[in-house]
């Protein structure tokens, strides 16, 4: 599993002229079945994603994020080994 660590880069008026195009690609990621959850950062800073997948392809994939292509925000990419979770999520362990 990946952890997305996304932090703008840019002021909030900048980001949200890409919002609707970055939530439409972040659908097309849950579409894939790469993405397992997502969210905002609060204070109201970046997001996070979840994701499941091959680095290389997740890599390729950040790089076509709008926010990304705009230049209002970078990604940082953690690999998690999960060993242990709470009963329901145990499909997240790998």
């Amino acid at each position: 599993m990946f952890i997305l660590s996304l932090t703008y880069t840019a002021p909030l008026s900048e980001v949200d002229a890409h919002i609707e195009p970055h939530l439409a690609w972040v659908a097309g990621g849950y579409d894939s079945g790469t993405f397992l959850a997502s969210g905002r950062k609060e204070p109201r800073t970046g997001g996070v994603i979840l994701a499941r997948g091959e680095r290389s392809q997740l890599e390729a994939f950040v790089a076509t994020d709008p926010f990304v292509l705009a230049d209002v925000a970078d990604y940082e990419i953690t690999q998690v080994q999960l060993s242990r979770t709470v009963p329901g999520l145990e499909g997240l362990q790998g």
